[in-house]
């Protein structure tokens, strides 16, 4: 228990790090003061309150599951991500490790939790994701562009070049034949184009 209370000590007035433990009946036994600042709005004093009357209740099995594996193995740290209420609504995330506390008898006399604050890093990565996934999006659909303009654009396009240019322009009066050769630019241009989009697309 000493160095438990070593480290509680030194982390009272950590303005980072939030510090509790629990008794073996669920309710708090410790704060240190940056979580009793943070979670005022839910209580003022949460020492012999239950440890679930800050966070979102289906993160309360997630608790008892990490409480659970902290007895089964005193010697290691649990990790836990829970939801906070942020006194407006809704919630703060929040990242926790869990330890077993032991008395000299070596008998269980609660858990030992330290925490921050991972609401801005939370929302860093949905945004991060979200990002990603418009990313593949856009990806999938310059894909499928640049697979029209190559396969389903250009095809029927170089029919018309090929046909154009199989024209016998002797049976073709003066009029006639220069429109076939503008049409025959015309599409050479258009194909220029299509090339020109299709490069862009898979640099």
């Amino acid at each position: 228990m000493k160095h438990f209370e070593e480290t509680r000590g030194l982390l009272n007035d950590s303005a980072l790090f939030y510090v509790v433990t629990t008794a073996m009946d669920g309710n708090y036994s410790y704060v240190n003061e940056n979580y009793a600042n943070a979670f005022l709005h839910v209580n003022s004093n949460f020492v012999g309150q239950p440890y679930h009357i800050t966070m979102h209740p289906d993160d309360m099995n997630t608790c008892v599951e990490v409480a659970a594996k902290c007895f089964e193995n005193p010697t290691k740290l649990f990790p836990a991500t829970i939801r906070k209420h942020d006194g407006n609504g809704g919630y703060v995330y929040t990242q926790w490790e869990y330890k077993a506390m032991f008395d000299d008898q070596k008998k269980p006399v609660g858990i030992y939790c330290i925490g921050y604050n991972i609401t801005k890093y939370i929302a860093e990565e949905l945004h991060l994701k979200k990002a990603k996934e418009e990313i593949e999006k856009n990806s999938n659909i310059l894909a499928t562009i640049i697979f029209q303009q190559s396969h389903l654009i250009r095809a029927p396009l170089s029919n018309i070049i090929g046909l154009t240019g199989l024209l016998d322009k002797t049976l073709l009066d003066s009029n006639n034949s220069n429109i076939c050769d503008m049409i025959l630019a015309s599409c050479n241009q258009l194909d220029d184009v299509i090339r020109s989009i299709i490069k862009i697309g898979r640099s």
